[in-house]
């Protein structure tokens, strides 16, 4: 089975903090419960990230469990490398999500 490495954009991170940020604020522990489960998730493109239906030209995006969020993701199959791009909630425009990740498009 094909194997993919993992990379995360610097942007993506900072997603992923201020949520995590949030919920830790919200309340006790629910931000780690949510970082815990987007790291999982993400991890786990490495293995098969294809299962996932391309959103908008060649982003994918993964619904991330228990969370209204959304991993918005690239596949490079010349190089085996997904590229996470943003982490975004479902309820904001999908207009974002496209601005968001134009340059990788």
């Amino acid at each position: 089975m094909k194997r993919f490495k993992v990379k995360i954009d610097p942007e993506a991170l900072a997603d992923i903090q201020g949520i995590t940020d949030w919920y830790n604020e919200a309340l006790t522990k629910l931000g780690k419960r949510f970082l815990e489960t987007t790291i999982k998730q993400i991890n786990s493109l490495s293995k098969d990230p294809q299962i996932y239906a391309t959103r908008y030209k060649d982003i994918r995006c993964m619904l991330i469990k228990k969370f209204p969020y959304m991993v918005h993701f690239y596949i490079n199959e010349e190089t085996n490398v997904v590229e996470v791009l943003a982490v975004i909630s479902t309820h904001r425009n999908p207009k974002i999500w496209e601005e968001k990740t134009a340059r990788y498009i």
